[in-house]
């Protein structure tokens, strides 16, 4: 497990210098779940939600989402990302999301991957919410990376396999 780097020796909060980082290629890939009512989930596949393509709605928003990261997380680095892209597959009684984030750069993108999951689902709830109040967002977590100081990372389990 590394150490915590956001807080210098007296313990105050600062962004990591990463100035003397070589500027590598990078991805991170992030899944998450949203479950729901097995209508609400036909609907979304079918068209049938009135706000619009839930789907594609979502997908932007997760895009979106990714490139704003360091307006959301304290202390998180601007990047320049390379590409963001996600993809949904329908379980039995949920969206399972994945995001993909690339970037050229010091630092990795496992905050904008993860960030862009969120958003992602949570768009999906805010378009579903008038006929699915019950909607819950789970298994957000960190699937793969690559690149940096730290090398590969692969998860062994995926927490999105109850479809």
């Amino acid at each position: 497990m590394g150490e915590f780097t956001h807080f210098n020796t007296k313990g105050e909060s600062h962004m990591v210098d990463v100035s003397a980082k070589e500027i590598t290629h990078r991805q991170a890939v992030a899944r998450g779940q949203i479950f729901m009512e097995v209508e609400t989930l036909e609907k979304i596949y079918d068209s049938q939600i009135a706000k619009g393509n839930v789907l594609e709605v979502a997908r932007l928003a997760g895009i979106m989402a990714a490139k704003q990261t360091q307006h959301l997380i304290p202390l998180c680095h601007p990047l320049p990302i390379s590409s963001v892209m996600i993809s949904f597959t329908k379980g039995e009684a949920s969206v399972i999301i994945e995001a993909t984030v690339r970037v050229s750069g010091q630092t990795g993108v496992e905050m904008e991957a993860m960030t862009a999951v969120s958003i992602a689902a949570l768009t999906i709830y805010d378009m579903c919410k008038a006929i699915d109040r019950s909607m819950v967002i789970s298994n957000v977590c960190l699937m793969k990376k690559e690149g940096g100081k730290s090398g590969l990372f692969e998860r062994e389990d995926d927490p999105c396999l109850q479809k």
